[in-house]
């Protein structure tokens, strides 16, 4: 799906992060292939300290999650996976990468998973999220995802483990 005008076919390569502008970008969001991953595992490793694995990727296209990419022209810039089942969607895996991050493509992300989740039947939105990723509980937050409890020592950390805050959203029309 394209969201914008592609830029009048021109190449976007070179705008980098000094470039702000939402509407000219030619955001593209496309379901994820395993061609995509090698650009996934970019975005991925540049973005989180304990990157999933590229067989954790694989593994959820092959259970069938919702695995979605972001493109800015031919550039993969973000992704996200969201398994959904049940009444309930949950969101495993949010990325952009940190060169593009601050242009609201993730919060773009989030709505669309969550408009996906909402076609397909969930009445409910989970996630987890690190207790020290602020970016991200703000804009969890912001979407109307409220704290449901912790997870103490859940992630993997430079010193040891870090605790998820677990969260929560009804989707609701």
């Amino acid at each position: 799906m394209v969201d914008g005008d592609r830029w009048g076919g021109r190449n976007l390569e070179g705008i980098g992060t000094a470039w702000a502008g939402l509407a000219p970008m030619g955001l593209i969001y496309r379901l994820m292939v395993d061609e995509d991953l090698p650009g996934v595992m970019v975005v991925e490793e540049a973005g989180y300290s304990h990157p999933w694995s590229r067989q954790i990727f694989l593994d959820c296209l092959g259970a069938g999650y919702h695995c979605w990419v972001l493109q800015v022209g031919a550039d993969l810039v973000g992704h996200g996976v969201m398994s959904l089942t049940a009444g309930e969607c949950e969101i495993l895996n949010l990325c952009v990468h940190p060169d593009w991050r601050g242009r609201h493509l993730g919060r773009r992300l989030l709505r669309r998973l969550l408009a996906i989740a909402r076609q397909g039947g969930a009445d409910t939105a989970f996630l987890e999220v690190r207790r020290s990723n602020r970016a991200a509980i703000h804009l969890y937050q912001s979407e109307g995802f409220c704290e449901t409890g912790l997870r103490r020592g859940y992630y993997p950390a430079a010193q040891g483990r870090e605790d998820a805050i677990l969260m929560a959203m009804p989707l609701l029309p």
